[in-house]
């Protein structure tokens, strides 16, 4: 006797579900395409040699989408700090690593700002001074407590991982920190931001840091003013107590993203 199958798993149903939707709104799309191709074709006067139709370029998914992404580790965090350095209005503000495209312009929207990176950077860009350094060397002397404002965002977890070019370190997050501590003026603000989690390396993408270990490593050297965090959901989380239990859990993030505003001791 053949039994029938009569009911479907709830994963596989769900699986179902979703193509079914994204179908529905894929053929939705291109309806609505056709449609309004048609009724913009009709509109044409005399007039319309001014702007005379090229190739058409679909754009579908456009309309089921928000206006904008509000979430997620480096939006949060640029904007952030940026908004911390703003409020603080440091003599010299430098940074190393983070990204130029985000807080970077951020803050030379508003103020100079010093940049080192181990990449190069071609562009010229105003409020903006670029140095190339390898973070892991050598720090020359001109470059000891420079600067009475530092960040490093989401670019520690990087170094000496040979992904950017860099030298393979095992220890090259720690080369890092020190580094710029060294960089910063006593009683200087460092913001610093890293992945968080149960630590791990997944290389050579990044290091993941557990909230324990990172307050072992900024025991006597930094205060910590403000602790923030992304979750791994992307959300913000801003000026939390880091109690015991959330630092034993992470806040119950796998992969989030801790932000730290220092001052160097």
């Amino acid at each position: 006797m053949v039994r029938l199958i009569t009911s479907i798993p709830s994963k596989v149903f769900a699986r179902m579900k979703r193509r079914w939707v994204r179908s529905a709104n894929k053929l939705d799309a291109w309806v609505r395409f056709y449609h309004d191709l048609q009724t913009l074709k009709g509109q044409l006067g005399p007039d319309n040699a001014l702007f005379p139709f090229g190739k058409l370029y679909p754009c579908l998914n456009d309309r089921f989408s928000e206006s904008g992404t509000g979430k997620g580790a480096y939006f949060h965090q640029d904007l952030l700090v940026a908004r911390r350095v703003h409020s603080n209005q440091p003599t010299v503000h430098l940074d190393v690593g983070s990204r130029v495209d985000g807080f970077v312009a951020h803050v030379a929207s508003f103020r100079p700002i010093q940049v080192i990176d181990v990449r190069p950077l071609s562009n010229n860009i105003a409020n903006v001074t670029f140095f190339q350094m390898d973070l892991m060397g050598e720090i020359a002397g001109q470059w000891i407590g420079c600067c009475d404002s530092l960040s490093c965002l989401h670019a520690l977890e990087h170094f000496g991982l040979g992904r950017y070019g860099d030298a393979v370190l095992w220890n090259g997050h720690l080369i890092g920190l020190e580094n710029l501590r060294k960089l910063l003026k006593r009683d200087g603000k460092l913001y610093f931001s890293v992945p968080i989690g149960p630590q791990r390396i997944e290389f050579n993408a990044h290091r993941v840091f557990c909230l324990e270990y990172l307050l072992e490593l900024f025991h006597g050297k930094f205060a910590i003013d403000r602790f923030s965090f992304v979750d791994d959901e992307g959300d913000l989380h801003e000026d939390v107590d880091l109690t015991d239990q959330s630092v034993e859990t992470n806040f119950g993030c796998t992969y989030g993203c801790g932000i730290f505003e220092l001052t160097k001791l």
